[in-house]
């Protein structure tokens, strides 16, 4: 395995590779740094030599993360089951909860992207078109989101949207009585023995829980691990199979279930992935978890694709 990863660094396919880590069997047996630009959402960084040590975006990976509290937070009683009502989370806005065309909204329709809402993130990240751009742009994220044109019945089709976990951020925030990124922390990193870590929050105060999460490479893979043993109790057991459980059809062998991406041909796996090629799979099968950062944002996901073939052996 080690040896067709070099070889696919050394031939140059991975040219944007920032960090990958392997794991077996719970140990770590390959990890790899490169050198790069590098951007903190939209801040450039500059050139960036990494390592072990470096913090990196991990954009889109952090909605899978935010589904893994959520069942933390489900635990303890904090937040409303799957089935609840999600409108009915948002009060404050009356004029929603009670519009007839939203009341079949429920919380398992955020988690897996099924709102039926008018949203667009197809567009680049730097249009403020984009739906998650013109959330973070809007005067309230959650009005905004929960108040887009409703397109389409709830539960039939999967459409990508930053908004939907927002929604899950907030409504874990506001039953923990904390910020996300602080419960998060307390409930879900220490227990993985994860000290470093960065988690940004909007211009509202809001932690950005669609893309703002930053972890070292090994505690990402440390995260893959802790889904790939079942939870170990600090994630609850029958959540995680509910997180991992198909529920919407993205693609031939593709789907969704929680805030996670699944493949449910003849190789099974899941996988969390986020913008310029940052990826996080865990292949039970194999007892394998690959955790990847790469920088080609808005650009595709060449160099995290190139490895992960070499890893998985495809």
């Amino acid at each position: 395995m080690s040896e067709r990863v070099d070889e696919v660094l050394h031939a140059g396919k991975a040219p944007n590779l920032h960090g990958l880590v392997v794991m077996r069997g719970g140990e770590v047996v390959i990890e790899r740094y490169g050198a790069g630009a590098d951007y903190h959402l939209g801040d450039a960084l500059g050139q960036v030599v990494f390592d072990r040590d470096t913090l990196h975006d991990l954009r889109s990976v952090s909605k899978s993360v935010v589904a893994l509290v959520y069942g933390i937070a489900l635990r303890e009683g904090l937040v409303p089951a799957p089935g609840e009502s999600l409108v009915r989370q948002f009060p404050e806005y009356p004029d929603l909860v009670a519009d007839p065309g939203r009341a079949h909204l429920t919380v398992e329709h955020a988690l897996t992207m099924t709102l039926g809402l008018e949203w667009r993130e197809d567009l680049p990240y730097t249009d403020p078109a984009n739906g998650e751009i013109a959330m973070e742009l809007a005067p309230d994220r959650h009005r905004y989101v929960l108040e887009r044109p409703v397109v389409e019945e709830a539960g039939k089709r999967w459409n990508y949207s930053g908004g939907a976990s927002a929604l899950i951020g907030e409504i874990i925030t506001r039953g923990a009585g904390r910020p996300l990124d602080e419960y998060a922390a307390d409930r879900l990193f220490r227990p993985l023995g994860i000290s470093a870590y960065a988690w940004s929050r909007g211009d509202d105060g809001a932690t950005r829980a669609a893309s703002g999460l930053r972890l070292r490479p090994v505690d990402l893979a440390a995260i893959g691990q802790l889904v790939l043993d079942g939870g170990r109790d600090i994630v609850p057991g029958d959540w995680l199979r509910e997180v991992l459980r198909p529920r919407v059809v993205i693609d031939d062998g593709f789907e969704y279930g929680y805030q996670w991406y699944l493949g449910t041909g003849e190789r099974r796996w899941a996988e969390a992935i986020g913008n310029g090629g940052q990826r996080l799979l865990v292949a039970p099968e194999e007892g394998l978890v690959v955790a990847v950062t790469a920088g080609e944002y808005d650009s595709g996901q060449v160099s995290a694709q190139a490895v992960l073939d070499a890893v998985l052996d495809r």
